[in-house]
């Protein structure tokens, strides 16, 4: 159930991430981890949910949307700019303004802590005719956005302010008409990739996007059943060229948002490393570009059952049934990362209790994340002594298993949810109790997190701040 506070982020504008007052907390070793749990709607989908309702003609009904902070931002950029949302029970309702009338913000769009929303947005509204400040909290305002502002020039938008580097507060001015282009991604990024397309909607002709690497696809699928006209070739190499017809009607849809594969991490690998553990995990999403990590923890031994597959809203969804295994260190290709980006802090958590080691390699985008992923996981890690060694776009991790000697550290969260709940996890199996500086900001992407892993049988509490 959503809480009187969110209800009001929603129906009143923008609130503050969270408070400035950290909140630490403690995870300890753990008896077995039972039961069934349904992890929060994707992410992904749910950002593109509210933005692609509140562009389309008609209405949007939305279940299972992701509840979290990061999602509603979004919900309140498209509010601001003439969409009507509102929830209806345990559904979101969304009248959209319809394709190529958003109006102008009166006021900057302040995303928090969201990323993906931000960078989603400024593709969508860069293309109008009309003037739009984007600003976000600490964090999110020290993210690089010139990835996505460099193709968005190139179809005539006028990046009118910005902080050093392309980073926020950002003002775009809008051309009065777009050009379309033909943009070769510069490395794997589904934000840089779906902000051209999103881009494209108000711009006529044919935008293509070169994709070398395939990311995930939510973005083309979701506006193809909105009604876009979108084909996608795949070359003899295995480069994907994606071209979207401009200026097209946009019709209101039923969505039912599958459960995250990134939230769903976390329970999954709790019960992985947590001794007679036997956890089910009901509809996750199994698109087949965002299933990297179990088919890495598969790789490591991991006792993953993939039961009752099915199709729902178009995408592949199953339930997995997770129990205690003993892992073996592997290496993960390079080639892997776009389909689990933000798995990697969970995985390294795996990792610490596999027998050997495990090698994490093409990590550079961890780098850029809502911290330095990267170096964040290896300074948790080797507080809490587990052996690893950071490189510029590796990670090698020397496991313990059963975690002897391992835990008793301090992690730096860096206002990062993953990196929050990921050494949560790591407590849950080591000998000496894990703790983080802050978990405030989990509320951006899981909300239930908590209440879901305590329900399990996880020893996690909160603690006093000093």
């Amino acid at each position: 159930m959503l809480s009187e506070r969110q209800l009001n982020h929603v129906h009143s504008g923008p609130r503050f991430m969270h408070s400035s007052t950290p909140s630490p907390a403690l995870s300890r070793r753990s008896e077995a981890l039972k039961g069934s749990v349904r992890v929060p709607g994707d992410k992904s989908i749910s950002h593109r949910a509210f933005m692609f309702g509140g562009l389309a003609s008609g209405e949007t009904r939305i279940t299972g949307l992701l509840e979290g902070e990061d999602v509603l931002r979004t919900g309140d950029a498209m509010k601001a700019m003439g969409a009507k949302i509102a929830r209806d029970g345990n559904e979101w309702v969304v009248q959209g303004t319809g394709n190529g009338c958003l109006l102008q913000p009166e006021a900057p769009l302040d995303f928090g802590n969201a990323g993906t929303g931000v960078r989603l947005t400024m593709g969508l509204v860069g293309t109008y005719d009309m003037e739009t400040r984007f600003i976000g909290d600490a964090s999110l305002s020290r993210r690089p956005m010139g990835r996505v502002l460099n193709p968005l020039r190139e179809m005539g938008v006028q990046v009118v302010a910005a902080e050093e580097s392309d980073r926020l507060p950002i003002t775009l001015r809008g051309p009065q008409r777009a050009a379309p282009i033909s943009y070769r991604v510069p490395m794997p990024s589904a934000q840089v990739k779906s902000a051209v397309l999103i881009a494209a909607l108000n711009t006529p002709g044919i935008t293509t996007v070169i994709e070398p690497v395939m990311t995930r696809d939510h973005t083309e699928k979701m506006l193809t059943g909105f009604g876009a006209s979108l084909e996608v070739e795949t070359d003899g190499e295995g480069v994907r060229h994606i071209r979207i017809e401009g200026e097209p009607k946009l019709t209101g849809q039923v969505i039912d948002v599958p459960g995250d594969p990134s939230s769903a991490g976390f329970p999954l690998v709790a019960a992985l490393i947590v001794p007679g553990s036997d956890v089910v995990i009901e509809n996750a999403l199994m698109n087949p570009t965002r299933t990297g990590l179990i088919l890495t923890l598969q790789e490591m031994g991991a006792s993953i059952e993939i039961m009752n597959a099915r199709k729902a809203g178009g995408e592949d969804v199953a339930d997995l049934r997770v129990r205690h295994s003993d892992l073996k260190g592997v290496t993960v290709p390079a080639d892997r990362a776009p389909s689990m980006i933000d798995e990697y802090p969970v995985l390294a958590m795996a990792a610490a209790f596999a027998e050997g080691e495990t090698v994490m390699e093409g990590l550079e985008e961890l780098r850029v994340k809502e911290s330095d992923r990267l170096s964040a996981v290896a300074d948790g890690l080797k507080a809490n002594g587990v052996d690893c060694t950071e490189g510029e776009s590796t990670l090698s991790v020397r496991g313990v298993p059963g975690g002897k000697g391992l835990g008793g550290g301090t992690v730096a969260t860096h206002l990062d949810h993953r990196i929050a709940m990921s050494f949560l996890v790591l407590g849950l199996a080591t000998e000496k109790p894990v703790t983080i500086d802050d978990s405030a900001m989990i509320a951006t992407s899981f909300p239930e997190f908590m209440d879901l892993m305590t329900g399990l049988g996880a020893q996690i509490e909160k603690e006093a701040a000093e």
